[in-house]
């Protein structure tokens, strides 16, 4: 299967990339975010993954692709101000970009 077509499995269940999420944020920042907003900030991954061309990208050697958490964490907060979602700290975003990181991390990790 190739890289889009894992992507787009991966996501096929964003109530438990959002659960996922939730368990991996700080408490403060579970209390800040509502599920609407983390599934906005999924749409939005997903959103930066298709358009940067991150899911054409060889692997490396470890079957690994390189992927900037900087740019997409300001992605998302770009495209959250220009929606008029609000205005989110990189710090915050951070931690949801890489909770979402690490859920896709651990579904490639039960399928090995």
């Amino acid at each position: 299967m190739g890289g889009e077509d894992d992507f787009l499995l991966e996501d096929a269940d964003d109530s438990s990339t959002v659960e996922f999420i939730r368990n991996y944020l700080p408490q403060e920042l579970k209390e800040k975010f509502e599920d609407d907003e983390l599934y906005y900030f999924i749409d939005l991954i997903d959103e930066y993954y298709l358009e940067s061309g991150v899911l054409d990208a060889q692997p490396d050697a470890d079957g690994c692709v390189e992927i900037d958490l900087d740019e997409v964490v300001a992605y998302i907060i770009k495209e959250a101000k220009k929606d008029g979602m609000g205005d989110y700290t990189a710090e915050d975003i951070l931690f949801v970009v890489q909770g979402e990181m690490e859920y896709s991390d651990s579904l490639e990790k039960k399928n090995e």
